[in-house]
């Protein structure tokens, strides 16, 4: 049986992968099935343990509140709340699935989750359990890309996956969408990300990671069966590593 490169990492799932696709807003039920089928099964078959970080913008962003004039610590916490609503409806499909989870936010309210507590959260993922990390740092101005990092390493995991969701596949030299002659890069430092402004993650996500050497593999995840890809070492989308590329 093929076995994963890592022992334990942190699967990075934007809001907007969550989203009906005809709206662009809300939960697509046959979309978090399917993120959860994958999941289950590379936990099941690869004994990888998975941790979660998953944002809100399917359902509110706070930087867009901030721009329409909300106060911005007000906003993020909102966004916050938006993520503790994905991180809910994902446990509850991997709950269906028979893959044993827990969420934990960096806000606490007791009646629906557990508060983030790293050693616990430690030995959930020793007991096979799936650990969603939800309500970012708990903390305003920081985004979902930089909880991500910052649980990576509390946990330590020795890799964020980073599932892109806009049909990009991976790190380019541009734009895609934009820029057709745009080249995929399969693998570039973490240096060379902040040097060049890639849009990878934000800066103080990328620059965590550099700093405690995390890889980061960026790969889109909409695409059926690309989470096991990622895991077993398939050369798809893009590692991000402190080694220059």
């Amino acid at each position: 049986m093929t076995e994963s490169r890592f022992r334990r990492v942190v699967l990075k799932l934007s809001g907007e992968a969550f989203a009906d696709t005809s709206i662009s807003f809300g939960i697509d039920a046959a979309v978090v099935q399917r993120i959860a089928e994958e999941v289950a099964e590379a936990r099941a078959e690869l004994g990888v343990e998975i941790a979660i970080v998953v944002g809100g913008g399917n359902i509110f962003r706070g930087m867009v509140g901030a721009t329409r004039g909300m106060d911005r610590a007000r906003a993020d916490y909102m966004g916050m709340l938006a993520t503790v609503i994905n991180a809910l409806a994902l446990q509850d499909a991997l709950e269906n699935v028979g893959q044993p989870t827990r969420v934990q936010t960096a806000i606490t309210m007791a009646q629906i989750a557990e508060p983030y507590i790293p050693l616990r959260a430690t030995r959930h993922l020793e007991k096979g359990r799936i650990v969603v990390f939800a309500a970012g740092t708990g903390n305003p101005y920081f985004t979902t890309d930089t909880t991500a990092a910052l649980r990576g390493a509390e946990i330590g995991a020795e890799a964020i996956l980073k599932g892109t969701h806009s049909g990009v596949d991976g790190v380019y030299s541009a734009d895609p969408r934009l820029d057709p002659t745009a080249v995929k890069l399969t693998e570039i430092s973490h240096f060379e990300v902040l040097n060049r402004g890639l849009k990878v993650m934000d800066s103080t996500a990328i620059t965590f990671c550099m700093d405690n050497e995390l890889p980061i593999i960026v790969f889109d995840v909409t695409a059926p069966g690309n989470i096991r890809r990622a895991l077993v070492g398939e050369a798809i989308g893009t590692l991000v590593s402190s080694r220059e590329g």
